[in-house]
C-alpha cells in the first residue's frame, strides 16, 4: 500500500510543479515538442492558450489525484482503480479537447493522435480488468493444491498449519493489492485480526475456507455453498495424510 501512496504523491508532485512553472513562470519548454516547433508555431500556440491550458490541466489532474489520496486509508475496495482512473480520464480527455487550440493545419492531427491515444490506454486498462476479475478454480491433487486465473498458484499440502470451514468474513480493511467487485474480491488484502491474505472470494456467499499454510493465508470460496464445502472435505483429507 506504502509503495501505491508514494508513487500517486510523487506522481501529483511532478504533475503540480510541471503545471505551475509552464501555467504561471512561462516554462513552455518543459512541454514535449515545444521547443522544436517554428518560432511562428510557438506564438501562434501562445495565443491561442494552448501551453498555459496545458499546465493547468496538470495542475488539475494532480489535485484530483491529492484529493483522493485519502481513500487509501478507507475500506473502500476500488481506491486504485478510482485514483489511476481518474488521472487518466482527466489527462487523456484533456489533450483530446486542448487539440482544438491547436494551429488549424496540425488540429486534426493532434486531435486524431489524442483520441486514439485514449481509445488504446483505456482499452487496454479495461482488457486488464476484465481478465482480472474472472473467476477462479480450485484443484487439490494428493500433494498440493492449485488456484487457477491471476492471483492463483499451487501450494503443498504438506505447509497447511490450520484449515477452518468459517460462516463469516474477516473485515477487510485495506486493498494492498488486488481487485474488487461488488460480488468478488481477488488478491491480497489487509485483513482484521488477520493481518495480509490472499483472498478469492465471492461475497455474501458463505461459507468460506480459511488455509493457513507457513508463509502465507488464504481465504477461498465459491459462489456455490457445495462446491466451497467439497474444496474444504478435499482439502481437510489431504492434510491428515
Amino acid at each position: 500500500m506504502w509503495g501505491l501512496i508514494s508513487t500517486q504523491i510523487i506522481i501529483s508532485v511532478l504533475f503540480l510543479i510541471v503545471g505551475w512553472a509552464v501555467r504561471y513562470k512561462k516554462a513552455y519548454y518543459l512541454i514535449s515538442g515545444f521547443s522544436s516547433r517554428s518560432k511562428m508555431e510557438q506564438q501562434h500556440i501562445i495565443a491561442n492558450g494552448l501551453p498555459q491550458k496545458t499546465g493547468s490541466l496538470l495542475i488539475t489532474t494532480a489535485c484530483v489525484m491529492l484529493i483522493l489520496l485519502p481513500l487509501h486509508f478507507t475500506s473502500f475496495l476500488y481506491n486504485m482503480e478510482i485514483q489511476f482512473g481518474s488521472m487518466l480520464v482527466i489527462l487523456l480527455g484533456g489533450f483530446i479537447y486542448l487539440s482544438k487550440y491547436e494551429i488549424p493545419s496540425k488540429r486534426k492531427r493532434s486531435f486524431t493522435i489524442s483520441i486514439s491515444l485514449f481509445i488504446i490506454v483505456l482499452g487496454s486498462i479495461t482488457a486488464l480488468s476484465v481478465f482480472s476479475y474472472q473467476g477462479y478454480e480450485m484443484t487439490v491433487l494428493d500433494d498440493r493444491f492449485e488456484i487457477t486465473g491471476m492471483y492463483g498458484n499451487e501450494w503443498s499440502t504438506k505447509d497447511i498449519k490450520q484449515i477452518e470451514l468459517i460462516d463469516e468474513m474477516p473485515k477487510i480493511i485495506t486493498k494492498t493489492n488486488g481487485v474488487g467487485l461488488p460480488t468478488l474480491a481477488k488478491g491480497y488484502f489487509k485483513l482484521n485480526d488477520f493481518g495480509i491474505c490472499l483472498l478469492f472470494i465471492h461475497n455474501n456467499s458463505s461459507p468460506y475456507i480459511y488455509i493457513e499454510l507457513q508463509n502465507e493465508k488464504i481465504f477461498i470460496n465459491d459462489s456455490d455453498p457445495l462446491k466451497t464445502k467439497q474444496w474444504f472435505e478435499e482439502l481437510r483429507s489431504k492434510q491428515s495424510l
